[in-house]
């Protein structure tokens, strides 16, 4: 896995989970690397390596090289160490 700085997220500005996991991030002041796969085909074709093939996104890459693939509001509140985001429901 590649280890990264600072926390890489790989998404789509179309995909819902990349748009939640980027709120979560910024509504928490975590900084973060945007990287968007429709406009990067290298970025592209490491989110299909790391996930057997697919165009999973988000996935998420952190310093300590873990990784989150499509995480839930609470799996990525957890990881970061922040509260989880209110639900809406």
């Amino acid at each position: 896995m590649e280890m990264t700085e600072t926390i890489v997220v790989y998404g789509t500005a179309w995909c819902g989970g990349s748009r939640r996991a980027k709120r979560i991030l910024e509504t928490n002041s975590i900084s973060y690397k945007w990287i968007d796969i429709d406009s990067d085909r290298d970025a592209r074709d490491l989110v299909e390596k790391i996930n057997n093939g697919f165009r999973s996104v988000p996935t998420i890459l952190f310093p300590d090289g873990s990784k989150l693939v499509e995480p839930s509001d609470e799996e990525l509140a957890k990881k970061l160490g922040v509260p989880p985001p209110a639900s809406f429901f």
